[in-house]
């Protein structure tokens, strides 16, 4: 019973994330522009479920996870903590860059992604 309860969840989720990929807002797509087809050195996806939570951007490689953060985030500060948290617990490393510097600099979104992927292959 809790399988089917859990495989269900599952397929909403990828339901979810799969109508988001088609519906990216504009920080999300101008970012997908810079990071797709493995144009920082990996190959990231969209829209990803990793547990029980759907993540902005993947690059499963290396294990990496971008969020963009637009204005709501600043009321769910302590929400994201949480779930930055259990991204770590599943070994991903998680970098939130504000959906208004996406926009603004995108020079230094992908910056700080780099320097991201740097820790990685550090670690």
């Amino acid at each position: 019973m809790r399988a089917r309860i859990e495989e269900k969840r599952r397929e909403l989720l990828e339901a979810r994330a799969s109508g988001m990929r088609s519906a990216l807002n504009g920080a999300e797509a101008a970012l997908w522009r810079e990071v797709s087809g493995s144009k920082l050195g990996v190959a990231f996806r969209r829209q990803v479920v990793v547990g029980e939570i759907i993540a902005d951007f993947m690059a499963p490689a290396v294990k990496l996870i971008v969020e963009v953060d637009g204005r709501c985030h600043a009321s769910r500060k302590r929400l994201d903590v949480r779930r930055d948290e259990r991204l770590r617990r599943l070994g991903y490393r998680v970098v939130r860059i504000s959906a208004q510097r996406v926009i603004s600099e995108p020079a230094r979104a992908v910056a700080l992604i780099l320097e991201a992927l740097a820790e990685c292959a550090d670690s």
